[in-house]
């Protein structure tokens, strides 16, 4: 027991000592952003990167710690990466999602998407893809910056979530001989990101993948979380990789080309993470208080943020960000495309709260121009609603409300369910 005891104060004084160099590292960090902002240098610098963990391998006697040695510099490299981008970009956001396996950065900023060379590395050969409900010169603007790019655009629409478009991507890749170094970036909405994204977790076995979302839904949800997925034999998203994306970048203008029954989908899923997470930001929006978009953005995203730091894998917490998507995904498979996916989760939360909060949900969907009752087939959504993910062994996992930032889990059978749809079918009147 002697010999335990002195070795865990060695381990001690060894994480004492760990923590000193940290701190001195990320000054020395600070340090090399201010001479990069001087010499009007980039944050990227793949070929020192190269040299430090080419160095740093030799550094590691023992095989066998190598490979662990090498991940933590790595993380170590990432933590850096993301204190340069914070002094570098001192008017714009930057939001770190910071993971066990590894951190990522959210930029937000208005102008972002045509200057994204300074924040993403487009020195290398980027697979662009986006979809044609997208303005073209989104992709344009960002292919104009990279050293070769490829542009690919898909058909819009919850359609091209298939197998048939995820193939026609891996083999645009492989055809055009694409390497590990290169990278493929997501220009569009959440189809366009999870395609795009769960082509480049597969394609030789991972590549890296930049997500610049152009719709609001897109920009405080999919983007963030490293979600991908394809939709199979109907049932959403029932096919797909957890990856992280290198980086994430949003600039709040590119929305403004989105029809205003778009932008109001995306903001369902805005007052979904105010109700469950955040009753402040719940009440401006019921107050009708005017939130500038880019601050709107960075106050959901830091909720999304938080959730998907606590539980990556969605083992646990994360399930919150379901809330309004268990008979919203129900929905929107019963009515075929015929409602947008923020509709549906719309929809989707009004059965899944609390009378109070229903009674001041309801004017507020209403008044963001969203659908608060829906002609369908309630069996039609039950049965979509057994086959999607969170349906589980003794019941349907689901989220319910009692108060603004107020939540718990609940498992309830299909009788259930089906008594609190009944409350959103179009012939009810209450």
């Amino acid at each position: 027991m002697e010999a335990l005891r002195r070795a865990r104060q060695e381990i001690d004084r060894i994480d004492a000592e760990l923590a000193r160099l940290y701190t001195e590292r990320m000054a020395a960090a600070r340090e090399i952003a201010a001479c990069k902002q001087e010499a009007g240098l980039p944050i990227f610098d793949p070929a020192r990167e190269r040299e430090v963990l080419s160095a740093a391998a030799s550094r590691i006697a023992d095989p066998t710690l190598r490979p662990g040695y090498l991940a933590l510099l790595r993380q170590l490299m990432d933590q850096s990466k993301l204190l340069q981008r914070a002094e570098l970009l001192k008017s714009e956001t930057v939001l770190p999602v910071l993971l066990p396996g590894g951190a990522y950065p959210v930029l937000v900023a208005d102008g972002l998407l045509a200057r994204a060379k300074e924040h993403l590395d487009l020195d290398r050969n980027v697979f662009i893809v986006t979809d044609s409900g997208v303005p073209a010169r989104y992709a344009r603007t960002l292919a104009a910056q990279c050293r070769r790019a490829e542009l690919v655009t898909v058909p819009a629409g919850e359609a091209s979530k298939s197998l048939r478009q995820f193939e026609s991507i891996l083999t645009g890749l492989q055809q055009g001989g694409w390497k590990r170094g290169d990278c493929v970036a997501a220009v569009g909405g959440g189809m366009v990101g999870d395609l795009a994204g769960f082509a480049a977790a597969c394609y030789l076995r991972g590549i890296d993948f930049y997500h610049i979302p152009t719709t609001l839904l897109a920009m405080v949800d999919a983007s963030v979380g490293g979600k991908t997925a394809l939709n199979l034999g109907g049932v959403k998203n029932s096919v797909g990789a957890f990856s992280r994306p290198k980086a994430v970048l949003i600039d709040p203008s590119l929305p403004d080309t989105l029809p205003p029954r778009q932008f109001a989908g995306g903001m369902a899923e805005v007052v979904k993470m105010a109700l469950t997470s955040d009753p402040a930001l719940f009440s401006d929006l019921e107050q009708g208080r005017t939130i500038d978009r880019r601050e709107l953005i960075v106050r959901a995203l830091r909720i999304k943020i938080a959730v998907v730091e606590a539980d990556e894998k969605e083992a646990g917490p994360r399930r919150v960000l379901n809330f309004g998507h268990t008979l919203g995904h129900g929905i929107e498979a019963a009515r075929k495309g015929a409602l947008l996916h923020g509709e549906c989760v719309a929809l989707g939360m009004l059965p899944m709260c609390s009378p109070d909060v229903r009674k001041r949900l309801h004017p507020l969907l209403t008044r963001l121009g969203l659908p608060t009752r829906v002609r369908t087939d309630p069996d039609e959504v039950l049965a979509a609603v057994v086959h999607d993910k969170k349906a589980c062994e003794g019941g349907i996992e689901t989220v319910y409300v009692e108060a603004p930032g107020c939540f718990r889990f609940e498992k309830i059978g299909l009788p259930v369910l089906r008594e609190r749809l009944r409350l959103i079918l179009e012939e009810n009147a209450s």
